[in-house]
């Protein structure tokens, strides 16, 4: 989401960028108002509260123990120092691309009113704003793809790596390295190590292949995951699962390309289609 222009990711569990937040008031060093407001005693009641609450694992003696130190000049609370003492959910760190400082939204809103009471009121209402629009129909892909990806895994586990040689498990981490990367192939037309190779920069980003799919590739992906299930269970080798998953994905892409306007180039080179021809889609086209 966008606020007064900054914008703040927001995963799917409902977790908020901290780091964001922070940018909106100083773009270059965040971490220090995240490291400010852990100090803070009324911070500390309010995540130990919030954990009692929603986490019964959450070690109360430990908090109560730390609220006690806070408020003193010298007290000092990192978030490590946090989570590791009390076992806290509610705020976490984040590696990799979009990495960061993130938090519930209960906390991250309690944040923004540390901050700046009026950016937490257009922060509420931006929230809201987004969840009123949330898709169902979306909502159930994401379901569907959780469930053909558990289907396909079934399949590699049952017919896949009895049949490998070596230990279980590392008969199971090359069968799932090698499915992996047919799936690449089937859809972006080459390996997750050649496209490390051909884009560096990106990796260095902590980008990934998939990472740069648009939402019509993801589609596709879980179709094929769910087909492949099919194929194995038919017992067809790799080359020929190979050939029929990528028939499959570049017709299922060509249709859903051109049924919402966009050019072939798309479907030709998918890895590189510019995001904003997806975000000008409306949410009835996507």
């Amino acid at each position: 989401m966008t606020v007064q222009g900054v914008t703040i990711t927001i995963l799917e569990d409902d977790f908020i960028s901290l780091t964001d937040i922070a940018r909106r008031f100083d773009p270059e060093n965040p971490i220090t108002f995240i490291q400010n407001w852990l100090r803070n005693r009324e911070t500390v009641e309010y995540l130990g509260n919030w954990e009692i609450l929603h986490n019964p694992n959450f070690k109360v003696i430990e908090f109560d123990d730390l609220y006690a130190k806070s408020g003193i000049n010298r007290f000092n609370l990192s978030l490590t120092k946090w989570i590791e003492r009390t076992t806290a959910i509610g705020i976490r760190t984040k590696l990799g691309k979009g990495g960061g400082t993130y938090a519930h939204k209960d906390i991250a809103m309690a944040f923004c009113f540390w901050l700046s009471p009026t950016f937490q009121l257009y922060t509420v209402k931006e929230y809201q704003r987004l969840k009123s629009l949330e898709n169902p129909e979306w909502n159930m892909r994401r379901a569907l793809a959780k469930v053909n990806y558990n289907l396909h895994k079934g399949a590699v586990r049952q017919h896949i790596i009895p049949a490998m040689k070596g230990t279980p498990k590392a008969a199971a981490a090359i069968a799932f390295s090698e499915e992996a990367d047919m799936f690449n192939l089937a859809l972006f037309g080459l390996t997750a190590e050649q496209w490390r190779k051909e884009n560096p920069d990106w990796v260095a980003q902590g980008f990934n292949i998939r990472d740069t799919a648009d939402i019509y590739q993801l589609l596709v992906l879980a179709n094929i995951e769910a087909y492949n299930e099919t194929l194995i269970h038919y017992q067809l080798s790799k080359e020929e699962r190979l050939d029929e998953l990528q028939k499959t994905a570049s017709r299922q892409l060509e249709a859903l390309y051109s049924m919402n306007r966009l050019p072939l180039s798309a479907m030709q080179s998918p890895h590189l289609l510019p995001e904003k021809d997806v975000q000008n889609l409306s949410a009835e086209e996507l």
